[in-house]
């Protein structure tokens, strides 16, 4: 059997130098996850719902789609939105808002 030496060094250290800490190396890197993924998605999750539960009549939306429209009246989970040219309106589905302009925003600008 042929052994490299760097091989047959790790064969003869102790065993609880170098191989204690590659075994706690996954349940350190669980917190470091969390405040890289978890954490971020969890924060944009909670302004959407935020976000939607504050939504209110002529508010100016946009689709996960990329239309964009008035509000003109809000039922449980679903919304009818009046668009731009021709005043057509469709009824969305309130999952499917991205952001919300309200008319406070839109009458500073």
């Amino acid at each position: 059997m042929n052994v490299t030496p760097s091989f047959a060094m790790l064969l003869d250290s102790p065993a609880g130098s170098a191989g204690g800490l590659f075994t706690l190396l996954p349940l350190l890197l669980i917190p470091v996850l969390y405040f890289v993924m978890i954490r971020p998605q969890q924060k944009r999750q909670k302004e959407w719902q935020t976000m939607l539960s504050s939504i209110k009549t002529g508010d100016r939306i946009t689709t996960a789609g990329g239309i964009r429209g008035i509000i003109l009246s809000i039922k449980d989970d679903s919304l009818i939105i009046r668009v731009a040219p021709d005043n057509i309106k469709l009824e969305v589905a309130k999952n499917a808002i991205a952001s919300v302009t309200t008319q406070d925003e839109s009458s500073g600008s």
